[in-house]
């Protein structure tokens, strides 16, 4: 699991920092100032999101129970957050209308904050100091 954790950090946060680039160099030809600050938004939560899992994997306080149970969060907040959110930003940009689904954003930002408390829970319960 830890591996996993690690793994998955490390790829949301390639991500993330292409993304971002992509956003500071790329999209600003192509969509307005609130949409690219938008779009920020979405890489922003996708980093801390990144370090969330990297910190996560190298430790040892938690077990692996609350371990999976916050990367399943993260991974599907992010999508629905994140991912969502880039949509949004770049729907003039695409065939799809991205503002169909928007009511999901709301959604991954909720697993993102559950995610966190389900840490928080399990850092509570553990014995150890």
């Amino acid at each position: 699991m830890n591996k996993k954790l690690l793994i998955t950090g490390t790829v949301l946060g390639v991500l993330g920092i292409v993304l971002g680039a992509f956003a500071a160099h790329g999209l600003e030809k192509l969509i307005d100032a609130d949409a690219i600050n938008s779009f920020e938004t979405g890489v922003r939560y996708q980093i801390y999101h990144a370090f969330l899992l990297l910190i996560l994997g190298s430790s040892s306080f938690l077990n692996l129970k609350i371990k999976k149970i916050v990367w399943i969060l993260v991974i599907i907040g992010w999508v629905f957050f994140s991912v969502s959110i880039y949509g949004l930003a770049t729907n003039d940009l695409t065939s799809f209308n991205f503002k169909t689904i928007a009511m999901i954003t709301p959604l991954g930002g909720l697993l993102l904050i559950s995610a966190w408390i389900v840490m928080l829970i399990g850092i509570l319960k553990t014995k150890n100091d």
